[in-house]
């Protein structure tokens, strides 16, 4: 059945959501912006600062659920300005292992809540 996951190392949920979702074997993470979970305050002002600290925010989700980034099968990147997805992708490698990436998808969008660059969100096993 499905669970909820909660964790106070992650940012609290800012609207009617949950941080994710275990379902089965699976964890369904809501997008992850950068911020601190102490303060709610924006994290970094570059792309790849913010890239960092929304995967910080990941891996405290996917641990408390159970469940960690080398077992994530798929992530969505939303990225304010594409001409950024190199620098975010250098980061985002530094959090998956060769020869084990997940599938992705990123889109550029128009605004992200807070204004922030980055959203990430993942679907992963436990």
């Amino acid at each position: 059945m499905r669970k909820i996951v909660s964790t106070d190392k992650a940012p609290a949920a800012i609207g009617p959501y949950s941080q994710a979702n275990i379902f089965g074997d699976f964890v369904f993470t809501s997008g992850q912006v950068p911020l601190d979970p102490a303060t709610g305050d924006i994290v970094g002002t570059t792309i790849e600062e913010q890239t960092r600290q929304v995967f910080k925010n990941m891996k405290a989700i996917l641990e408390t659920a159970g469940s960690s980034l080398d077992k994530v099968l798929k992530t969505t990147v939303f990225i304010k300005n594409m001409n950024d997805f190199g620098k975010m992708n250098e980061i985002y490698a530094e959090f998956f292992t060769e020869g084990s990436y997940p599938s992705r998808s990123a889109v550029e969008v128009a605004r992200l809540p807070k204004d922030v660059l980055v959203e990430i969100e993942t679907i992963a096993y436990r």
